[in-house]
């Protein structure tokens, strides 16, 4: 009989081995490809959730709110593996930036569940600030140890990026700095090259960058796409088309695309007196962002500034109530149109032609097509003719670059190279060569 129960235990040991090597060859991964997401090597535009503080809310919230997130269309969210707002730490590492349970195993947890249902996750980090209230990754080496950790014992799952450090650009309020220096991060960008290669990666920073903000973002650290955290204000809303084609010139100009990412946007709640969003807010926001090209947007949410109590604290503290129960009538309002928006014009076969139309239309500009473009590896220099829409005059290996299967292809296309590596074997449409 003993035999037999040992028997037993040691095959239920393989067969559990054997379901996590097997869950763990069938997830989702995410990929950048110029200025477009990928998963499993499809283009995608994120459309998320602020989920911050998810690693404290009971699993049935978390799995009834990622229900209603999936009902609307909702592929991604952010959680932070720093988070202690309201008295209440659910940081997934330590302060000296190891693993710190049961958080971190509940990182790990969600991260699964999302990738089973064919979610992304964002993974931030901070060093302490505002309402989080932990002073976390107080130095250097703490914050490199967070990252090693994170990256090492979750990379098995590939449906997860890292935000290195949450909008570094700006200071911090208590006496430790929370800044990074671009030599600091462009080493721990490196460190999480050498131990996962395909691993994406970003920080995230405050307001509209410059030239020189996006040579030191992108070419000194490294960043696989942009996070920027546009201005809370009146009108913002109305210049975030601008503010992302003003964001690909400038990359042109540097000579290396990579996604623009929209993190973090405004919120309810967070100063009512200065900017109180509407719907109609959010949905121009979306919408500007989507039509000038950009990769991703993110419906953020937190708590109530303006309450003695912070109430409602939304995705900031989910211990008594779930996110969704938590949204006022006008956040509700505003996901109804988010979700026809997202589901009109990038889920739709009809929708991302028309979407990839501009988007080519903006990548092909004599400007852009002007000097090099580099993404993921592949960089080319093309003369351009000096009439303001002229292509250079090579071989064009498809029928149009709309026939391409991703942004770079199309501007491949356009400058007359093969749409891919593999020559013309990934077109869709070809002309007698």
């Amino acid at each position: 009989m003993q035999k037999i129960k040992t028997c037993r235990g040691h095959w239920a040991i393989a067969l559990c081995i054997l379901l996590c090597l097997t869950n763990a060859s069938t997830g989702i991964e995410l990929g950048t490809e110029a200025n477009e997401f990928t998963i499993d090597g499809k283009p995608v535009f994120l459309f998320g959730i602020s989920y911050y503080g998810s690693l404290g809310a009971p699993r049935y919230y978390v799995l009834k709110d990622m229900d209603d997130m999936q009902r609307l269309g909702f592929n991604w969210i952010r959680v932070w593996a720093t988070w202690g707002a309201f008295d209440n730490d659910v940081s997934a590492v330590d302060a000296e930036g190891r693993a710190r349970q049961p958080y971190f195993d509940r990182l790990r947890w969600l991260i699964a569940e999302c990738d089973r249902r064919g979610m992304i996750v964002d993974v931030t980090l901070s060093r302490g600030e505002g309402v989080i209230g932990v002073g976390r990754l107080g130095t250097v080496e703490a914050h490199q140890r967070a990252v090693t950790s994170l990256v090492s014992e979750l990379q098995d799952l590939r449906n997860w990026y890292l935000d290195l450090a949450n909008e570094n650009n700006i200071r911090g309020r208590g006496k430790k700095p929370k800044t990074l220096s671009f030599e600091v991060l462009a080493g721990m960008r490196r460190a999480v090259r050498d131990i996962d290669p395909k691993r994406l990666v970003t920080f995230s920073y405050v307001g509209d960058a410059t030239e020189a903000d996006l040579r030191h973002y992108i070419l000194d650290v490294g960043v696989d796409f942009l996070s920027p955290h546009r201005q809370r204000r009146r009108g913002c809303a109305e210049q975030t088309e601008e503010a992302t084609r003003q964001c690909a010139k400038l990359m042109g100009k540097i000579g290396r695309v990579v996604p623009v990412h929209y993190q973090e946007p405004f919120r309810r709640d967070f100063n009512r007196n200065r900017f109180q969003p509407s719907a109609g807010d959010f949905t121009t926001d979306l919408r500007g962002a989507i039509e000038s090209g950009a990769a991703g947007w993110c419906f953020h949410n937190g708590d109530n500034r303006a309450a003695s109590d912070n109430r409602p604290r939304r995705s900031f503290d989910m211990r008594k109530s779930r996110l969704f129960d938590q949204l006022d009538d006008e956040e509700r309002k505003a996901l109804r149109e988010l979700s026809r928006i997202v589901r009109d014009t990038t889920s739709t076969a009809e929708g991302f032609e028309t979407r990839r139309a501009k988007l080519l239309e903006m990548l092909t500009s004599p400007k852009m097509l002007a000097g090099d473009i580099d993404s993921g590896g592949y960089t080319h220099r093309i003369p351009v003719a000096k009439s303001t829409r002229t292509y250079p005059s090579k071989p064009v290996w498809c029928s149009s670059p709309m026939a391409c299967p991703s942004a770079l292809a199309a501007i491949k296309c356009a400058r007359g190279l093969p749409c891919s590596n593999n020559s013309d074997s990934e077109c869709t449409q070809m002309k007698t060569r």
